[in-house]
Parts: C-alpha cells; sequence; structure tokens
C-alpha cells in the first residue's frame, strides 16, 4: 500500500505546528500571521480544531425557548462558534480567520480614504458619559461596574466620549491637520434584552468604529459622502447586495443617519423601498402608514425587512463642544470641530453574509472571506484508487510553488479512513469554495481531478495544469 509523504511525516512533526502562536493568544484574535510557509507539509483537516457538530442544533446549542436562524444553526454546526454565555460565543479558528481577512479588507478601504488606526480602551470612566448625558440615556443597555476604590465604569458599546476626549487632551489643532478620521477593530460590549440569532444580536460582538473630525460643515458631509463610498465599495468587493438607507440617529446623536442593510427575511429591521427613484428609508423615519414616496411623489413605497451591518452619523459639534475639541482655523481663531461616527458590524457581517449565502445544507462564503479556498480530498484509504494517491503530493507541491498568494489557503482532508462522498458532505458543509477530489477521473491516461465550485454548484474535470489556470485567478486577501 502506497504511503503519502504526509502520513509519513505527520507523527513527526513539531509541537509548534499545533500549538497556538503567542502572538494570537489572548484578548485580540486579529493577528497578520500566515500560517502555512514554503516547505511545510500542507494543513491538515485532522489537524484543524474545529469541533464540527454536523446535525441540527439541538436544545444543548442555545439557551431554552430561543429561536435559531440558518446562520446561527449552519456556524454550529460546523464549528465556527460556540456558546458561552447568552449573546456571547466562542469565535473558533475558521471564523477568527474570516474576520482576519474581513478586517484586512475594512483595513483597506478605511486607509484609503485618509483613516488612521488607533485602539481604545473598553473599559470606559461613567464621568466621560456623564457629560455627554448619556450615561443615564443609554440605560440598561450598557455594561456598568464600579472598581475597588468605587470608580464607575461601562464596558464601551461605542466610543464618541473617549476618542473626543482624546482629541481635545491633545491641545487645540490647526485646520492644516483636518480632517483627521480615527478608527478602531474592538470588542463592543451592550446588554442586549434578547440576544438571538447567534452574531447577528449578542452581548458581546466586533465592532469598526471611525471618528472624523473636519474643519466645517461642508467638509463634514464630504467626509461623510466619501466614507459612505468607501462601505458600498466593501460590501461589492464581498458579494453583498447591502441597500444604504436613511435612518434616524437615536441615541447617538446629530444631524443626518444612514443604515447599511442586508436584505433577508430573518432582518429585524423593516425597510421602505421606492420602485421608482431612488428613495430608501427605515420605516422609524417615515410614517408606516405612508404608501407615497416623499421624495418623487409618484412612486410606491414597498416593505422588506433588513439586517443592519453598518450605520453612519453625521454628528455636528454635538461632542467635540461639550469635551472642547477645537482647532485653529484659517483666520487663526478657535473653532470646535465638526464630527461624524460611522460604524461596521464586524461578527454581523460575517453571519449576515452566510444567512443570505448559504444553502439550508451549507456554509457559502462570500469568497475573500472563505477561511480556507480549497479542500483536497484524497482516495479512500484501501482504496482501488490507492494507486493514484501520490498525484496527491505532486498537487500540493505544485500548489505551493507556483500559486504563493495561496499558501495557507489549502487545506487536504487526510480523514483517508472516511469514504469520499462523507468527507465531500463535510466539504459542502464547511464551504470551502473550491474542492478537488483525487477520484475514479485520476486513473485516466491523462490524469484529471474533479473540482466542484461550491460558490456556483458548477462541477469541472481538469488536468494539473488546468486547475493551477484554474486557482491562479482566485483573489485573496
Amino acid at each position: 500500500m502506497r504511503v503519502l509523504l504526509w502520513q509519513k511525516i505527520l507523527p513527526h512533526l513539531p509541537r509548534t505546528l499545533t500549538t497556538p502562536c503567542r502572538g494570537c493568544a489572548g484578548h485580540a484574535p486579529l493577528s497578520t500571521h500566515t500560517d502555512q510557509k514554503p516547505g511545510r507539509p500542507p494543513l491538515l483537516v485532522s489537524r484543524l480544531f474545529q469541533p464540527s457538530n454536523l446535525r441540527d442544533v439541538g436544545q444543548e446549542g442555545r439557551a431554552p425557548g430561543e429561536t435559531t436562524c440558518k446562520s446561527q444553526r449552519l456556524m454550529q454546526q460546523a464549528g465556527l462558534i460556540h456558546p458561552s454565555n447568552p449573546g456571547c460565543y466562542h469565535y473558533l479558528p475558521a471564523t477568527v480567520r474570516a474576520m482576519e481577512k474581513l478586517v484586512r479588507l475594512i483595513d483597506q478601504e478605511m486607509q484609503g480614504i485618509g483613516g488612521q488606526k488607533v485602539d481604545m480602551p473598553s473599559l470606559c470612566s461613567a464621568e466621560l458619559w456623564r457629560r455627554s448625558e448619556r450615561w443615564d440615556l443609554m440605560g440598561k443597555e450598557l455594561f456598568r461596574l464600579r472598581d475597588r476604590h468605587g470608580g464607575e465604569y461601562c464596558l464601551g458599546p461605542t466610543h464618541e466620549e473617549a476618542v473626543t476626549e482624546l482629541l481635545a487632551s491633545q491641545g487645540t489643532l490647526s485646520y492644516r491637520q483636518l480632517p483627521l478620521l480615527l478608527y478602531q477593530v474592538t470588542r463592543k460590549f451592550r446588554d442586549e434584552p434578547k440576544p438571538r440569532f447567534g452574531l447577528l444580536r449578542g452581548r458581546e460582538f466586533y465592532m469598526k468604529d471611525m471618528y472624523s473630525f473636519d474643519a466645517s460643515e461642508e467638509a463634514a458631509y464630504q467626509t461623510y459622502e466619501s466614507v459612505c463610498q468607501a462601505y458600498a465599495r466593501l460590501f461589492s468587493r464581498l458579494g453583498l447586495p447591502c441597500v444604504q438607507v436613511q435612518a434616524d440617529t437615536g441615541n447617538i446623536g446629530g444631524k443626518l443617519s444612514h443604515e447599511f442593510q442586508l436584505p433577508a427575511e430573518i432582518g429585524e429591521d423593516r425597510l421602505l423601498v421606492c420602485g421608482a427613484c431612488s428613495f430608501s428609508a427605515n420605516v422609524e423615519t417615515v410614517a408606516p402608514d405612508r404608501t407615497d414616496c416623499p421624495q418623487c411623489q409618484t412612486g410606491t413605497l414597498v416593505e422588506s425587512k433588513g439586517i443592519e451591518v453598518g450605520h453612519t452619523f453625521y454628528l455636528g459639534t454635538k461632542y467635540s463642544r461639550i469635551f472642547d475639541a477645537s482647532f485653529t482655523n484659517t483666520q487663526n481663531k478657535s473653532a470646535v470641530t465638526e464630527m461624524g461616527c460611522f460604524g461596521l458590524g464586524v461578527t454581523r457581517i460575517l453571519a449576515a453574509a452566510i444567512e443570505v449565502m448559504s444553502t439550508e445544507e451549507g456554509i457559502r462564503w462570500p469568497s475573500l472571506l472563505a477561511p480556507y479556498q480549497i479542500c483536497i480530498l484524497p482516495p479512500k484509504r484501501g482504496s482501488k484508487m490507492d494507486s493514484v494517491a501520490d498525484l496527491v503530493d505532486d498537487l500540493v507541491q505544485q500548489l505551493r510553488e507556483t500559486l504563493p498568494s495561496l499558501r495557507g489557503e489549502v487545506v487536504l482532508d487526510d480523514r483517508t479512513q472516511m469514504t469520499i462522498g462523507k468527507r465531500l458532505k463535510d466539504a459542502s458543509r464547511l464551504g470551502y469554495p473550491y474542492v478537488v477530489v483525487v477520484g475514479q477521473s485520476a486513473l485516466e491516461e491523462t490524469p484529471r481531478y474533479e473540482v466542484i465550485c461550491q460558490q456556483t454548484g458548477e462541477k469541472l474535470y481538469l488536468s494539473k495544469d488546468g486547475l493551477v489556470d484554474l486557482l491562479r485567478a482566485v483573489e485573496t486577501v
């Protein structure tokens, strides 16, 4: 019986290959290290910490009476998330990889419009929130705590107070330093009364929040529009059909607000969209019994549901005046900055994308966010196709040498005690964009690989060179 190279060396792999990188431990899992380097064996499914539960999620996977949705069920079944406390989840390695990719995309778009990345404390002083009068306004939504000295704090659901106080503490800026756009990607906390739907409505989650400081109202509107355009580009790159709708400013406050909504039946927001013009709004901002469009006067408003994945606010001077975040203008006089704030629900985008793109049987990722792009299935151990098992080694080696952009993106399902059919079913559930089967067609005079493109459902039979050409076009981030 032929033994593959990776089967020979598996027992002798150093422990460092299966020990978490120290840089990824602790509070922030958003690392940037590469987990597959030239010369290392391929990633093996049997070694991945992905405690799959590929069956229906029963009562043991949720609180009594809790309703679930497709994304929550699929993510728990596939070992992507594991419930902890109500509204809180362990993000397991595959989810962290997808989240890291999403954060890299967000970084590209935010830094492309001048954003600078910061990291502010999750522990926020009650004194700051009292100055903005939101300590009482936010009510029970805040997680509140006291330190051993009696000092009051909250776990930050958002950071308008903190970032404005930070800017004010630096002294008066010059107009030449504006616009200034500061953003972070951090854990946020909200004491949701009824957390549900997995990562769609939790009490602890990741969010990208950006805060802008401008010298004039006109400049602030320009910044606002540039961020909205960056959001539209981001969702376009992800292949998600988001709709920008007018929204209420709520307890954030300000003069203008828009939500970015992903249409979905499970969505908790009600949207009104005009069929004749570009008008769209959350029903909160329009009389709920209105059917005619307030913008064009002729179109009919059609109601639908959506998942909010982003929110933008033009704040004006609401916070900058309170905290005296000022600058010296062109007349050498002091003035307060005009502000905006802009949020993206990082973990909510992951879950919402799975919700709208997946089948009932398996996850389908936006291609750029798939934790791994390619899964290779060797033949079952002891089958008649064992004679072509060395093609797996050749294929892995060629992919490593000719497609360096895919290093770390290829996994090998080494569970060869299982049939190809069983492993194919698992691969479909987990949502690898490309599944490569070394099966019956590899026995032909010119060996071919069965390639299943899971996003489209297309099945191809390709030579090794043809497969390499196909995968050369795969975009990664």
